[in-house]
Order: structure tokens, then C-alpha cells, then sequence
């Protein structure tokens, strides 16, 4: 039996976005670490104070132990709900296949969270309506130099001609989208636009390789709109008939005779009602406002665990045709980060994502000997903009010199960070530059990046009358940034190109006094957090998705899509191309489940 509690209301009005920050500094500090957080106890107090008490103090019920059957079975087992999950399963539903989704939270994952970015191209109906003349061998020769190695050529190739049908099927499953473009350069637009460069296409040395074209295409919603993308999928999955049993852990694949015919899990689906809409309202704050505050998931999930435990029975899940891992990456599993990637400085940034990315479905796969690759690679964001002004500062190290072409997209930027001594850096600005931007705070901002940039301009703020003094205060050295300085504004007077590679008309000389460096280190802050997450995963067959063993063989009945597999994505990201791979890759996966499972 299944259960949805994807009806309840919001989590109450404490937990708000737009009061976060001011109740979080209201509670207790931990008075034993010396964080200015609240500890992982005081938080399990407020929530249960919210929720009321837990049921779970009842015993826990045994289970029985006896032989039995399959608790439940369809053709094809989706593991994992989120943007890959429903791609795939609505995909193998529309093919004639009985698809079983399972999640083991609410669903919709790290994509119903995200600002709900397809990045497309190639002449999508939405580029056409706005104007923009795009074709897929102009979006190939950029996204060639962004992806590198990820995956093949062949497959880069087709991605990029399959991009105007993507957009087409999403629109078709009710995803709505926008044709009004964005007039200058940002991480994200204000709800005023939904199409916009969203990686580094009018960027250095990406504008000689292809013609600059905008391909980020934002599902249409106020805010960030990860839930317009998402939710219609949804809604349109469950009209086609894709059953969706939430509150549901996998926990181990079954194989008989080398092939993977079905999954091991632990369900609520026979709790009481009163403790299934606790863990529904607990899992929403996991999920958000939890993204936001370590602290606050961790107190949180404790409770999830604990629900789990006591009130969690097992069950057996057959997979006629095949099982699809759409589990997400790993980034909320630490010791599995500090694994792979033990000198990346994870520790400061914001795991984005939610607490289900947690690397099970890789752990799984691996546990039947499949094999995984780029499982160091972790995208970690330092965003700029908005204002758009900022893209002409200079982005400099503890030592002054510059790190990177400031207009690229914010990863590229917060990988120049991560290999830098300390992972300390700075944004140089001068006061014409200063006052352009604060024009631009308010029209090109929403909330959250409104917040962020004056708290960069105000916290992170070191001033000086001369470049000397202004480093000096710093810690860097002064005649290594006058340097730099130099070397900018002579180019530019000079008429040479940036030493980075910025192109002419996002370039502005560094002369007016005052002068600024604006602290964009990586620390771990609410209100500039450095967004982190895992790009690794499950290597997969690129023509069916089906999970590469690490003898060169693939495991029959295994498919994985999303990030929790190597995919377009899987080198670098920009915004908007990691879910249009879990799209890309769950559609796949989705089609080929069922198709190989006929065949065999």
C-alpha cells in the first residue's frame, strides 16, 4: 500500500523564508561548541515544542520474521523522486510499462528545491518566440569546452539535437516556460525573466568558440521555481497512472541469477496517520528551511531516523523489467565526501541539496560490483551577480593576483577559490564601480540576493584611499595587487586583451577612490553561503543508462540517471545543465528499462 502526505499544509509560519534568518538567531546559541548556531539539541527541542510530542515513545513493533513473497510489484521500480526520478518514470509509464516510484521522503528531491533551470538550446520553441537563433552544433561547440571528458562526444552531440524536443516534451507535460529575455548578466533573474545566459556562453574566450546564445530556460513561477518543474511532472506522471510510494527507504538491491529483479526497503506506509504527517512536516523542514542551517537538518533528521526506526516495516518490492537509481548525489553524506574528495574544503560550504542525497543509491550499485567515476568532483558556487556591475571587479587571492575571468559563471569562479591558498579571496572595486552597482542592487535582485550583496558590501568590506593601504589592511601584498592592478587598467588603456581573458565591454578600470575588497572567502555563513554539490556518480552505458560494471560489463535490470550517475554535467556545472541532464538521462534510462527488458 502507499501513502502520500504531499497535501499537507506548509511547515508553520517559525520556519518561513523570509523570517529564517531572523528566528535562527533567536534561538540559543551552542553554548559548547562556541558556534553561533543553535546546537543540534536545542533545535530537537524547539521542533518537538512545534510538533508536539512524538509518538515514537511507544515500543517499537517487532517484525515477524517469515517467509513471504513480493509486498508489491511492477514492471519498472523507480528509486528516488526527484527531476531524473519522474523524468524516467513518467517516460516508462507513457511506454506501457507499470512503474512503482519510491522516495523516501516526500518527493521532488534536490529539483523541486532548485531555481528550476533547463538549460537548452538549439532553437527551442521559447528561444524562437523571444528572437534568439540558436542551433545545436552552436550549442555543441560551446558546451564541448564547458563539459570536457564527461561523456562522450557522441552522446554531447545528441543531447544538444535532442534539446528543442526536451523542451517540447517538458512544455507538453505541462512545465511551463517563458520567451521574455533577460537584458543583462546574472546568476539568476528576478521574476521579471525566464530566458538569460545562464552559464559562461558571452564569457572570455567561450565567445571565439560559439556565438553567444541564451539557453537558460526558467520554469515560469515567482521565487525560485524548482516546484514548477517538478510539480507539473508530477501531477502529469500521476495522471498517466505512475504509482508514488513516499516515506519509503531502499536499502538493498535484489539480484537472482546476475540480474537485479527488485528492491529491499523499509516503508511507513502502515504508521499511524499521526506519526506519518509528523514525518511529512519534518521532512519539509529537512528539505527547507534545512538546505539553509547544517545544524538545523542534522537535529532534524535525527528525528526522521528515529520515526524510521520504530514505526519502519520491510518490504520487498519486485522489479519485473528493471530498476532505474535516481537517488541523487552524495553531498549530504560527509564521511563519503570526505572519502573521495578528502583536501576539497567541503566543510565551509552549504551541501545543496536534500538529506536524501546522501549517496545510498550509488552504495547500492556498488555493492554489486558497478563501477563509478568523477567521484571527486564537487561544483562549488561563488556568485557575483547581481549587480551585473560586479562582473567588471577583479577577483584576487591572499597573494593579489587575479584567479579568474570575473565574468564567468559563479562555479568557475568558486573553483578558482577552492584551489587557492586558504581559500581566501576578494572582490577589488572602486567607488564608480561601487555606485553603478548599488543602482542595480534593487531592479535586477530578488530577496535572497538582495540580502547577500548588501552583507557583502557592509560585513565583508575592507576600504582604503589607495590600492598600498587598502591591501595592507587586508593581508595582501601590496605590491603584488598594485601589480595587478596595473596590468588590468594598462590593457584596457592600451587597448590589449584581459589577461583573463574578459571580454572588452564587461571591463572598467580600477582608479577612483575609494577603493574596496569585498571578502568572498569560502566560510560557512547563512547569508553568504557557498553552495556545494557532488557531480560524481555510477558510470553508465551512454546509449541505454544501464550501470557499468567495473569489469567493462554492464548489470542487467540496473539503470541509473541524474546525478546519481556520471553525466553531461559531471566535469563542471552552469546553471540549468545538471537538471536538464536528470532529464536528459532519466528519459533515457526510462525508455530503455522497459525496451531491454522486452528484448530480454
Amino acid at each position: 500500500m502507499s501513502w502520500s502526505p504531499l497535501d499537507l499544509g506548509e511547515p508553520l509560519a517559525f520556519w518561513n523564508d523570509s523570517s529564517l534568518a531572523a528566528n535562527l538567531r533567536r534561538l540559543p546559541a551552542d553554548s559548547t561548541s562556541g558556534r553561533s548556531h543553535p546546537s543540534p539539541s536545542v533545535l530537537e527541542h524547539v521542533i518537538v515544542l512545534l510538533l508536539g510530542k512524538d509518538a515514537e515513545d511507544t515500543p517499537a513493533r517487532k517484525a515477524v520474521a517469515r517467509m513471504r513473497t513480493w509486498d508489491a510489484s511492477a514492471d519498472v521500480v523507480v528509486v528516488g523522486y526527484g527531476g531524473a526520478g519522474v523524468a524516467a518514470a513518467l517516460t516508462a509509464r507513457t511506454a506501457g510499462a507499470d512503474v512503482l516510484a519510491l522516495d523516501r521522503y516526500l518527493g521532488g528531491g534536490a529539483t523541486a528545491l532548485s531555481g528550476g533551470i533547463v538549460y537548452a538550446g538549439g532553437g527551442t520553441w521559447v528561444q524562437r518566440a523571444a528572437g534568439v537563433e540558436d542551433d545545436a552544433e552552436n550549442m555543441l561547440a560551446y558546451l564541448r569546452a564547458e563539459v570536457g571528458d564527461a561523456v562522450s562526444e557522441r552522446t554531447l552531440r545528441q543531447f544538444c539535437a535532442d534539446s528543442p524536443a526536451m523542451i517540447d516534451w517538458l512544455s507538453s507535460h505541462g512545465v511551463p516556460f517563458e520567451a521574455s529575455l533577460c537584458p543583462y548578466k546574472t546568476s539568476y533573474p528576478t521574476d521579471d525573466y525566464y530566458l538569460y545566459y545562464s552559464g559562461s556562453e558571452n564569457s572570455g574566450d567561450f565567445r571565439e568558440l560559439a556565438t553567444p546564445r541564451q539557453r537558460g530556460h526558467r520554469a515560469h513561477g515567482r521565487g525560485v521555481s524548482g516546484k514548477k518543474l517538478f510539480g507539473p511532472l508530477a501531477e502529469s506522471a500521476a495522471g498517466h497512472g505512475v504509482r508514488v510510494h513516499t516515506g519509503t527507504r531502499a536499502t538493498k538491491l535484489i539480484v537472482e541469477d546476475g540480474r537485479v529483479i527488485g528492491v529491499e526497503a523499509t516503508t511507513l506506509a502502515d504508521a499511524p496517520a499521526a506519526v506519518r504527517r509528523r514525518f511529512a512536516a519534518l521532512a519539509r523542514i529537512s528539505a527547507k528551511p534545512g538546505v539553509y542551517h547544517k545544524g538545523l537538518r542534522r537535529a532534524v533528521q535525527a528525528l526522521l531516523d528515529r520515526i524510521e526506526r520504530r514505526h519502519g516495516r520491510p518490504t520487498r518490492i519486485e522489479a519485473r523489467s528493471g530498476v532505474i537509481l535516481t537517488t541523487g548525489g552524495f553531498i549530504a553524506n560527509e564521511a563519503m565526501v570526505a572519502r573521495h574528495a578528502p583536501d576539497y574544503p567541503w566543510a565551509e560550504g552549504l551541501p545543496l541539496g536534500t538529506a536524501g542525497d546522501d549517496g545510498s543509491g550509488i552504495a547500492m550499485a556498488e555493492a554489486l560490483g558497478a563501477a563509478t567515476g568523477k567521484m571527486d568532483t564537487i561544483s562549488t558556487w561563488r556568485f557575483i551577480a547581481p549587480p551585473s556591475a560586479f562582473f567588471g571587479s577583479l577577483a584576487v587571492n591572499a597573494q593579489g593576483r587575479r584567479m579568474v575571468d570575473e565574468s564567468r559563471y559563479g562555479a568557475a569562479l568558486g573553483a578558482a577559490i577552492a584551489t587557492t591558498p586558504g581559500n581566501r579571496a576578494w572582490l577589488l572595486i572602486d567607488a564608480d564601480l561601487e555606485a553603478e552597482a548599488r543602482k542595480q542592487i534593487g531592479p535586477q535582485s530578488v530577496w535572497f540576493q538582495r540580502m547577500q550583496t548588501e552583507m557583502l558590501l557592509r560585513a565583508g568590506r575592507t576600504s582604503g584611499r589607495t590600492i598600498e593601504e587598502l591591501a595592507a589592511r587586508a593581508g595582501i601584498d601590496p605590491a603584488a595587487l598594485r601589480e595587478t592592478v596595473d596590468a588590468h587598467n594598462h590593457a584596457i588603456d592600451e587597448n590589449r586583451p584581459d589577461p583573463q581573458g574578459k571580454p572588452d565591454d564587461i571591463r572598467r578600470p580600477i582608479r577612483t577612490r575609494p577603493f574596496a575588497l569585498l571578502d568572498i572567502s569560502f566560510k560557512a555563513r547563512l547569508t553568504y553561503p557557498t553552495p556545494m554539490l557532488t557531480l560524481g556518480g555510477l558510470l553508465v552505458d551512454e546509449d541505454t543508462g544501464a550501470v557499468r560494471t567495473t569489469d567493462g560489463g554492464t548489470i542487467p535490470g540496473l539503470f541509473a540517471a541524474g546525478r546519481a550517475s556520471v553525466g553531461i554535467a559531471s566535469n563542471g556545472y552552469v546553471s540549468g545543465l545538471s537538471l536538464a541532464d536528470c532529464i536528459y538521462s532519466g528519459r533515457r534510462a526510462g525508455t530503455h528499462s522497459v525496451q531491454l527488458s522486452r528484448a530480454a
